[in-house]
């Protein structure tokens, strides 16, 4: 019997699956502790002309779909109007059946905007104007949008010389959910591009009131902003790296390193990675000082389009997934931290489908037993945040460590129309649980347990993680 795509028992395969989903997953509040969420936009309570603003500015996601699709760069990030932009979209609509845009697509405009029809060129225009006519009102401002779909704390992702002010103001006008910073020190760590490096520290130091004219200094100047962070309701940071740094290094060779690239000298690649080893143990150290959690995204090899990235820049959609090598430096890193008591909550995202079980059996290294699940194996990422990845992710820490322990998931998103993601998820994971209940992979009478981990997985374990 064919079943109705979307219907109530969308990806739950058995009765016990939509049971699990239904009274324990469905109605829980979402933590989202990793977003790209503007935060001026939420302080604000941005109002979004047209559902093109809402939905394809700023989603590579969907811009690698239209081109692969044969849509024009002028339709994508050109100057074509909103509308011709939304039209190419809901053109490419029916060619990315099984990618999961598709899903989601369809997710975003029934949960959302209750839009009940599947997105194509035909409908494009009174799904444009229906939506768009929503966009108007209070209900679909961001605040409203958070609110209705049960998001409980966002942590947005945000540089150490980002002034915070948006998330003061939106502390001072609270409207029911929790919007903190998160402490993202990327570009601190970027000194391939020596011009691009020092002004960032210009503008690090001007922030931090100090001058930075050595690697002491711009210790000084993160632990400084750290602390501001830590003051504005931070507890938790992220990395986005290619793989971990642990090269053994002094403290002469990185102060002379940090020279070179301060008077605007490009410097080889073990002057680079030895730089990057000592800056990313000083910032975990920081991270432990104060008991934040910290996060790691590993293996994705950007901008790999040079006319393109001249053209429009980084962040476009022409990313991808790298084949770099992992598991001796994270073990060297992690190791280090842990012989000297540095070494604080940690979740690392794998980009490479390759590396899941890599991941956990590394990670599990360095558990010891202060806190349940203290090294979490990260949600399903980027190019693997979909059906199949989702799968696999939870395999792979069910097979190797501790699914019940998991803090479960999270948007990683620009979108304030991403939540559904949560659902998604929340379905794979209760139809995986559900199905090995009714083939006796699991005990039924141990269903008390089972529905807590499930609503610990999707929300409790995050809460208590994160101490919000």
């Amino acid at each position: 019997m064919r079943r109705t795509f979307l219907d109530a028992n969308f990806l739950l395969q058995t009765d016990t699956a939509a049971e699990l989903f239904r009274k324990h997953a469905e109605k829980l509040p979402i933590i989202d502790y990793h977003c790209h969420l503007d935060p001026k936009m939420i302080a604000r309570n941005y109002q979004f002309a047209d559902l093109t603003e809402i939905w394809l500015a700023g989603d590579h996601y969907k811009w690698r779909a239209m081109r692969a699709n044969g849509v024009p760069e002028e339709y994508i990030t050109g100057n074509k109007t909103s509308y011709e932009k939304f039209e190419k979209w809901a053109e490419t609509i029916p060619y990315t059946m099984r990618n999961p845009l598709y899903h989601w697509t369809h997710m975003e405009l029934n949960r959302i905007f209750g839009i009940q029809e599947t997105l194509k060129l035909s409908n494009a225009r009174h799904i444009y104007e229906e939506c768009t006519a929503k966009l108007q009102t209070p209900e679909y401002r961001p605040q409203a949008i958070m609110r209705r779909m049960r998001v409980e704390v966002v942590a947005t992702t945000d540089d150490p010389a980002d002034t915070l002010e948006y998330h003061r103001e939106i502390r001072e006008n609270s409207f029911g959910v929790k919007v903190l910073p998160a402490w993202r020190p990327d570009k601190a760590m970027a000194i391939g591009n020596p011009k691009a490096y020092n002004e960032y520290l210009d503008k690090l130091s001007a922030v931090a009131d100090q001058s930075i004219g050595s690697y002491k200094e711009l210790i000084d100047a993160l632990q400084k902003r750290h602390d501001y962070f830590e003051r504005e309701g931070c507890s938790l940071s992220d990395h986005g790296l290619t793989t971990f740094y642990a090269e053994p290094y002094t403290d002469a060779e990185i102060e002379t390193t940090f020279g070179k690239v301060r008077s605007g000298q490009t410097v080889g690649k073990d002057e680079h990675d030895r730089f990057c080893s000592a800056l990313l143990y000083d910032l975990a150290v920081m991270d432990c000082r104060s008991g934040w959690v910290q996060q790691f995204h590993i293996g994705a090899i950007r901008n790999n389009n040079a006319r393109m990235f001249k053209k429009i820049g980084p962040d476009t959609g022409f990313d991808s997934i790298d084949d770099v090598t992992v598991a001796v430096p994270m073990n060297r890193f992690f190791s280090r931290l842990d012989e000297e008591e540095h070494l604080a909550k940690t979740i690392v995202y794998n980009l490479n489908p390759r590396d899941n079980d890599l991941i956990v059996t590394n990670l599990y290294n360095f558990n010891d037993g202060s806190v349940p699940g203290k090294m979490q194996y990260g949600a399903a990422w980027w190019f693997l945040d979909q059906y199949k990845g989702i799968e696999n992710q939870l395999n792979s820490l069910s097979s190797l460590g501790l699914l019940s322990r998991f803090v479960g998931m999270l948007t990683d998103s620009r979108s304030f129309l991403s939540y559904p993601r949560h659902e998604y998820f929340r379905r794979i994971l209760c139809n995986i649980i559900g199905n090995e209940i009714e083939r006796g992979q699991l005990p039924a009478s141990e269903f008390s347990f089972i529905n807590q981990m499930v609503e610990d997985i999707c929300y409790y374990n995050a809460k208590r993680y994160f101490g919000w």
